[in-house]
């Protein structure tokens, strides 16, 4: 894209900005006072808004938050235990070997404090990379895919957008992968001995999210929660 075409739309955006049609006065969200970023000249949005829409960025709803990790748990430990005793089906051996696959087109482990800046679908190959450098078993990560499904079985208030699903899966593999840590020590001309660390973690929300969730969502196509409901209905009995 050439200098003045780059300008050309910078400026069509300003005044899209500037003149928002149709805009809604308030944020959609009840009983949300804000106004949205539309109508208040700071955005393209006509709905929501910027406190709605950093949530949705995040959760991948814009009321809707995202599960816990404790939440999470109980199911990952069923759906692990599914998948452990059904790992011949066609299903189970297809999705396990796609995260392979991801695992090896991954690259080389990223530090997490140098991924600011990177596209997100870099960003998404570090996770990949960060897991296989973690030695996590691919079955571990198709089972946190189907724990994001049977916690929206049992949720009485579920998000059923698939946006939704798809970033919680990406939000519970950027636990799963964690983050960077480093430690240095250097001695101080007392003789004392000074240590330095550094812990960084990639922040979790963005396009990323989605780029990963797709990308989960793609290796593990096919499998749903109908496979494992009866096992999971013991968790919340």
């Amino acid at each position: 894209m050439t200098a003045s075409i780059r300008q050309q739309k910078l400026a069509a955006l300003r005044d899209r900005i500037a003149s928002p049609q149709d805009a809604y006065e308030r944020c959609r969200v009840y009983p949300c006072p804000n106004r949205t970023t539309a109508d208040q000249g700071e955005g393209l949005n006509r709905l929501y808004c910027r406190q709605h829409i950093e949530h949705y960025r995040r959760h991948g709803s814009y009321v809707k938050s995202s599960y816990r990790s404790q939440e999470l748990r109980p199911y990952r430990q069923v759906a692990l235990r599914w998948l452990q005793g059904h790992e011949d089906l066609p299903l189970v051996r297809r999705a396990v070997v796609s995260v392979r696959g991801l695992y090896a087109s991954a690259g080389a482990p990223v530090e997490a404090f140098r991924l600011a800046g990177r596209p997100p679908r870099d960003r998404a190959r570090a996770i990949w990379a960060r897991l296989r450098a973690k030695e996590v078993h691919p079955m571990l990560v198709v089972a946190a895919w189907l724990a994001v499904l049977l916690r929206l079985e049992d949720d009485p208030q579920p998000d059923r957008h698939q946006e939704y699903r798809r970033v919680q899966a990406a939000k519970l593999l950027h636990r799963m992968a964690g983050g960077t840590h480093k430690r240095w020590e250097r001695v101080l001309a007392d003789g004392t001995i000074e240590s330095t660390e550094l812990h960084k973690h990639p922040v979790s929300r963005g396009r990323v999210l989605r780029v990963l969730g797709d990308t989960l969502a793609d290796a593990c196509d096919g499998l749903d929660a109908s496979f494992i409901a009866a096992e999971a209905r013991h968790i919340n009995s």
